[in-house]
């Protein structure tokens, strides 16, 4: 899932017979601490979000699952309005790369069978 803002809609006069009834709006992709990423995109939505409601969406297959038994052409969906963000981050130690492990050794046995 991901998070987003809701920032218009789409009003569509022909479109697939499945999607008849699917309202469609413009969101905004969002990071946890609500800062734009990414470029707006156009989601079906299944919860009646409205115009700068924060929202989950998600994409891909999983999009259509909101419409069951139906199973509308769509790659985006709004599946939840979020009520209230918590974020605390701690801040993170620079990365190190880790340490390569040392390469067998191989050795000839020197017994004799």
């Amino acid at each position: 899932m991901y998070f987003g803002r809701v920032v218009g809609s789409v009003w569509s006069t022909v479109k697939h017979p499945a999607m008849t009834g699917c309202r469609m709006l413009v969101v905004q992709p969002l990071t946890p601490e609500l800062q734009n990423t990414g470029k707006p995109l156009i989601c079906t939505d299944c919860t009646g979000a409205g115009a700068g409601e924060l929202v989950y969406w998600v994409r891909g297959k999983e999009a259509s699952f909101a419409f069951h038994p139906d199973e509308p052409p769509v790659d985006t969906t709004i599946v939840g309005i979020v009520d209230e963000v918590h974020v605390k981050r701690t801040p993170q130690a620079p990365a190190q790369t880790p340490a390569k492990p040392p390469a067998p050794v191989h050795r000839k046995s020197s017994r004799k069978n």
